[in-house]
């Protein structure tokens, strides 16, 4: 069965089969997109019901019920976990911790967050005792804790020396180095005590290695972006442009195999959603990734752990280029100076409505089917893909 498009893509083929020029058919709008007529024609019966012009069940309904049954047996826990703790500290002989219930309830199905928040504990000293034995040491440390937090949660103003007044009151004393150890550990500061860092100034460090980089005879830092199949080596990048409602943001990921875009994503922030919507619309598309390499400059967008867990949960490798050296991703540079010429400075664009629709045609229409490479023969990226790759390994 073949991966749904992702709904990005979905949307923009609307957008464009909406917007044809009198006199142009579905037919070749549905293939220039690499999809069939009645899958377009679906796509857009689709769009008129979430958009209310036909009767039907929308998107928006179907989460709305989805999320109602969430909150329900979000509430069905939470009660669950209620009963047993009030079972278990009636008990005789009462363990002075409260993690073996967490522990018990989570192997009934429970989650973790759900037993903690409802019990007002924290999670990460639980985890620390599932993990290993606990110590008298690590028991103490725990209750210092447990009192330095609740003095903190009670009045985030309070350094740690006030913090140590309120946990010897609370019956847990300890030496002030004690608690600054403590609290710097775990990051329990005073609202007041350090200045709000303003925004950054330069690119923080990298979240992978390089794996594109070679080192010449003569010492000098190159890069090599080659690949000997499909799905090996990704490169991404983020560009943007100005509108007459404001810029527009695009992230792009191309396979160097076939200089074939694989995904991208349009928005009008340039947040990490941008960069896991492109690599997840490209996952969606080209089908197993597992082990590709994925090289991205150090934007902040490519070092977000949103970003790093899109590629962890693909089982896919990131690679990250050296600060202020464009010559590092130059191969996702040459697409988006080919996308400024062909695209983003013809003309002005009013609304990023209509820039996104001209970025998504040109993509799919002209660069992937109707755009000659010499470094793929003369060939478009869909016929060197069609011709040098087996049926098994081709795209979706």
């Amino acid at each position: 069965m073949p991966k749904p498009y992702p709904k990005e893509f979905r949307d923009d083929v609307v957008r464009v089969a909406r917007d044809r020029e009198p006199g142009q058919h579905l037919k070749d709008i549905a293939a220039d997109f690499g999809i069939s007529e009645s899958c377009l024609t679906n796509w857009m019966k689709t769009a008129d019901v979430e958009a209310g012009v036909k009767p039907g069940t929308t998107a928006s309904e179907n989460a709305e019920l989805r999320e109602a049954k969430k909150r329900i047996r979000l509430l069905e826990q939470e009660n669950e976990v209620l009963r047993r703790a009030a079972a278990y500290l009636s008990q005789a002989n009462l363990p002075k911790m409260m993690y073996p219930l967490v522990r018990v309830l989570a192997v009934d199905g429970i989650p973790v967050t759900v037993t903690c928040r409802v019990l007002n504990i924290a999670r990460q000293p639980y985890y620390r005792w599932l993990a290993c034995p606990v110590t008298d040491a690590e028991l103490v440390e725990a209750y210092r804790s447990n009192a330095l937090f609740d003095a903190h949660k009670d009045d985030p103003e309070f350094g740690y020396r006030f913090l140590v007044d309120e946990a010897k009151q609370a019956g847990e004393a300890m030496a002030e180095r004690t608690a600054w150890r403590i609290c710097s550990e775990l990051g329990w500061w005073s609202a007041f005590g350090k200045p709000k860092r303003g925004k950054a100034k330069k690119p923080g460090p990298p979240v992978h290695d390089d794996l594109c980089a070679v080192v010449d005879p003569h010492g000098v830092v190159r890069h090599v972006f080659n690949a000997d199949g499909p799905n090996k080596l990704w490169v991404g990048d983020i560009t943007e442009h100005r509108t007459g409602e404001g810029k527009l943001y695009v992230c792009a990921f191309k396979d160097v195999y076939s200089n074939r875009i694989v995904g991208y994503s349009i928005d009008s922030r340039m947040k990490a959603r941008v960069a896991v919507a492109a690599v997840n619309s490209a996952v969606a598309r080209r089908g197993d990734v597992a082990g590709c390499v994925v090289h991205t400059d150090r934007g902040s967008q490519f070092r977000s752990r949103q970003f790093v867990a899109a590629l962890n949960r693909h089982d896919m490798v990131g690679s990250m280029g050296r600060v202020g050296a464009a010559g590092d991703n130059a191969a996702m540079e040459s697409f988006f100076s080919l996308l400024q010429k062909n695209v983003l400075d013809r003309r002005a664009w009013a609304t990023r409505e209509d820039l996104r629709i001209a970025i998504v045609t040109w993509i799919e229409r002209a660069y992937h089917r109707r755009r000659r490479q010499a470094s793929l023969g003369r060939l478009t990226p869909i016929e060197y893909e069609t011709i040098m790759t087996t049926p098994a390994t081709q795209a979706a």
